[in-house]
C-alpha cells in the first residue's frame, strides 16, 4: 500500500494527467494506478521520503493547461515540460513548491504576465521561459533569488 503523502502525488500527477491531450499516449499507457507513482514515466521520486522530486515531460507532444493540484507536490525540485504545448497562465499554486531548483516552461504556448511569484523559490537556480506568449515586463521579483 501507498504512503498517504505519496498518494497526494499521485492525485496531483493524476489531476495534470486528466488536464492534458497525450497524442503519443506516453501518460495514458505508463500513469496507472496499478503502477507506483515512482515507475511513471518523467517521474523521479526521493529515496529518503519516497515523493515526487522531479516531473520530466519534454518533448512529450503534450497540449492542455497546468492544473492547480500541482502545486501540491510539496517535494518536487525539477520541474521541466519544455517543447510541448501547455497553454494558459502559470497557476499561483505553483508558489508551494518551495524546493524547486530547476524551472523549464520554454517552449510551449503559456500567456499573461511573467508571475512576480517566482521569488517563492528561495532554491532557484534555473528558469526558463522563453518561446511562449508572456507580455509585460520581467518582474523585479527575480533580483531577490540568490542561486538564480
Amino acid at each position: 500500500m501507498e504512503s498517504p503523502n505519496i498518494t497526494i502525488d499521485q492525485f496531483a500527477l493524476l489531476a495534470l494527467k486528466a488536464n492534458v491531450h497525450d497524442p503519443q499516449n506516453l501518460l495514458a499507457t505508463n500513469w496507472s494506478i496499478s503502477t507506483s507513482v515512482c515507475n511513471w514515466i518523467g517521474v523521479s521520486c526521493g529515496s529518503k521520503h519516497l515523493r515526487v522530486t522531479a516531473l520530466s515531460l519534454s518533448i512529450m507532444s503534450l497540449t492542455g493547461t497546468i492544473p492547480p493540484h500541482l502545486g501540491n507536490l510539496s517535494f518536487l525540485s525539477w520541474l521541466d515540460i519544455k517543447n510541448n504545448s501547455f497553454q494558459g497562465s502559470l497557476r499561483v499554486e505553483l508558489t508551494h513548491l518551495h524546493w524547486l531548483k530547476y524551472i523549464s516552461f520554454a517552449k510551449n504556448n503559456f500567456i499573461g504576465e511573467i508571475p512576480s511569484w517566482f521569488d517563492s523559490f528561495p532554491k532557484l537556480e534555473s528558469l526558463f521561459l522563453h518561446d511562449n506568449y508572456f507580455s509585460g515586463v520581467l518582474p523585479s521579483s527575480l533580483c531577490y533569488l540568490p542561486k538564480l
